[in-house]
């Protein structure tokens, strides 16, 4: 058995050798039926690196792929790689390179990004935390097959589906989290699909970021937690309570209480975890499909109450193309990067994302019964369930 052992090398990287016989030679997720990936010589973490990212949604494909992941030990040029960024991507004379990967880890992928939203390939080099620019790829895919990807939070509450949505931190996963506690069906967080005819929506299963202040809310979810995330979370409060007991003291002016004082605020950033929705949920994650019923537009306001008010369902169509335009900016950064590399190439339906979404959520939101809520931020999670609950 040949092994390879990764060196560190000025220029060159050197993956690890991936034993042939711990590879399976395709695997297929099938997404509801709108999109279709299948991995080629995945070793058994690379498809694990991609079922966090997708969720158990892998079954048998009874048609051709739309995306084709293939792996492979290492990914040879037809020439020098020319760098758009330090550690971004890079380009040969045939080929496009996205060189980074989840929390920004060095990674040899190759996009063609003018073929992506038809049947396209992927091909990546053993080892990923995940395939970079996976999701988008997919939606885009999705996108041209007629179904429409939203940024949105999605759940069945007593037979009724319900879908909201909104600008990112918008409220969407405060109401999953509220209606989840009181036994809704899980359906999907972050992004979600809605079919066609708009009769349908479906999910795939990524982290849910809970924040400190969720948990405050919703205690229950804290037991749920990894001992090793909840102690994290006292620490980062405990720190925080530190800082605000200096200051109140008097003793701001120490050393120790300065350096608090500039870490506080990162701090408070670092206060969430991210949880598979599965550990987070009690009754599991079901078919991860649902109707779709209700349509629930979240925003912040500057007022203390929780408000709502019917809204056009077209209207909210033509606002979240703008949020999903906010979505993919690293996404149609690395776009841009390519056709910097490759002029003459196109990608139709990227160049023309914006009109394919308006259309399609204007169909599948159509006639919909929709309700825009205005909240604080951060709200009160018992509130929002309050205020939508009539509604459902």
């Amino acid at each position: 058995m040949e092994t390879r052992v990764r060196a560190r090398t000025v220029g060159r990287r050197f993956p690890r050798r991936v034993p042939s016989f711990a590879r399976e030679r395709e695997i297929d997720y099938d997404l509801h039926g709108l999109a279709g990936i299948r991995l080629v010589d995945a070793s058994p973490g690379d498809a694990a690196a991609v079922a966090r990212q997708l969720g158990p949604i892998r079954a048998p494909l009874d048609r051709e792929p739309d995306i084709v992941i293939r792996f492979v030990d290492h990914l040879a040029t037809s020439s020098s790689l020319r760098y758009l960024g330090p550690g971004e991507a890079g380009f040969t004379d045939d080929a496009f390179f996205v060189l980074r990967s989840k929390h920004k880890t060095p990674a040899k992928v190759k996009v063609g990004f003018a073929e992506l939203g038809g049947r396209c390939e992927i091909v990546c080099e053993h080892g990923l935390a995940a395939v970079p620019l996976l999701i988008p790829i997919l939606n885009l895919a999705v996108l041209r097959g007629g179904a429409a990807p939203l940024h949105a939070s999605a759940f069945v509450f007593e037979g009724t589906g319900v879908v909201a949505t909104g600008w990112s931190k918008g409220g969407k996963t405060e109401a999953l989290l509220a209606f989840m506690s009181r036994g809704a069906e899980y359906v999907g967080d972050e992004w979600v699909y809605v079919s066609a005819d708009g009769e349908r929506v479906h999910g795939i299963p990524e982290p849910i970021r809970v924040w400190d202040w969720h948990l405050r809310h919703l205690p229950e979810y804290r037991a749920r937690l990894r001992a090793g995330d909840r102690a994290r979370l006292a620490a980062i409060r405990s720190a925080i309570a530190l800082e605000s007991s200096l200051a109140a003291t008097g003793a701001s002016g120490l050393a120790p209480a300065r350096a608090l004082t500039r870490l506080s605020p990162l701090l408070r950033r670092q206060l969430f975890v991210d949880v598979p929705p599965e550990t987070l949920f009690e009754g599991g994650l079901g078919t991860l499909s649902g109707g779709f019923d209700r349509l629930f537009f979240l925003t912040s306001h500057e007022g203390s109450d929780v408000a709502v008010e019917q809204i056009d369902p077209l209207e909210v169509a033509r606002r979240m193309v703008f949020s999903h335009q906010h979505e993919r900016l690293d996404f149609l950064g690395s776009y841009l990067r390519f056709r910097f590399a490759f002029p003459e190439r196109i990608n139709p339906i990227l160049e023309e994302a914006e009109q394919f979404e308006r259309d399609s959520l204007e169909r599948v939101f159509a006639r919909k019964t929709c309700y825009a809520v205005y909240h604080p931020y951060p709200v009160s999670i018992p509130a929002l369930f309050d205020a939508m609950r009539p509604l459902c």
